[in-house]
């Protein structure tokens, strides 16, 4: 039974997610929005390279990953997974992994044209069908990570199914961007959120259903995740808006960019021992 007024309108609003249904939200969303997504993004990010951020900040260039050749790597919210087929291109040992039947097939699409194929697998994020231990990296360019109600389990999951002395890095919306609205234009550089509310951003349907689920959390919660998962934090990388780059994606923009940052990359390893 639909208890919504005969009228409602879908909304905008913070509340609460459960896992279920951040869950059913985030498959459905992509799996929409798929086609529109690479349809605007698919060129700046190409099909055969690891772009980690709106700010064009390159695999090539920074090496985050360090030397892969050789190496088991994981991409989460792998995408049309052109930084996985990247990482083949250097020696690694790549699987790409994403929740979205749409995306996937963008993947398929992409190795085809490229000539890169990559194993693929649709599976959450907070239950990985892998044996503990199996990967040297695990990494992702905005994927999962934002999507999902308990980060503090994504972190949990990604360090068992690491090796001892694995790499683990992820690149997010820099925290500091959910006190602005997401305008790139001069609307965007007003304060009007609250940095320390937590409760996601969501999008409904006229039945009250989550359609989209984005999840804020603070630097200092960021830090705290991954140390009480076990993990050591070694960088946090934010890039800068670089000169002569005028692209604008959604509320990344050069005037923003220019003024504080839109990205934050965190790198961090299992222990050892």
């Amino acid at each position: 039974m639909n208890d919504q007024p005969p009228h409602a309108e879908p909304a905008v609003t913070r509340r609460t997610v459960s896992g279920d249904e951040g869950r059913a939200a985030s498959r459905r969303w992509w799996d929409r929005d798929a086609d529109n997504y690479q349809e605007e993004h698919g060129a700046f990010l190409g099909d055969v390279d690891l772009v980690w951020c709106p700010e064009g900040l390159r695999e090539a260039d920074v090496r985050l990953l360090g030397d892969v050749e050789g190496a088991r790597l994981l991409e989460l919210g792998c995408g049309a997974a052109a930084g996985s087929r990247w990482l083949v291109g250097q020696g690694a040992d790549v699987t790409a992994l994403d929740l979205s039947a749409g995306m996937l097939r963008h993947a398929r699409l992409a190795a085809d044209r490229s000539g890169v194929h990559v194993p693929l697998v649709q599976a959450d994020a907070l239950a990985l069908p892998f044996r503990a231990g199996t990967f040297d990296m695990v990494h992702t360019a905005f994927g999962a990570v934002p999507f999902v109600a308990d980060s503090e389990a994504l972190m949990r999951e990604v360090f068992r199914v690491l090796r001892p002395g694995g790499s683990w890095i992820f690149a997010v919306t820099h925290p500091m961007r959910w006190i602005f609205l997401d305008d790139p234009g001069e609307g965007g550089l007003l304060a009007v959120h609250s940095y320390f509310d937590r409760r996601p951003y969501v999008e409904e349907d006229s039945a009250g259903v989550p359609t989209y689920i984005e999840a804020h959390r603070t630097f200092g919660d960021r830090v705290r995740e991954l140390t009480a998962a076990g993990f050591i934090l070694r960088d946090v990388v934010e890039p800068e808006w670089p000169p002569g780059h005028e692209e604008i994606w959604g509320q990344w923009s050069p005037l923003r960019g220019r003024l504080f940052p839109g990205t934050a990359i965190f790198v961090a390893r299992r222990p050892t021992t």
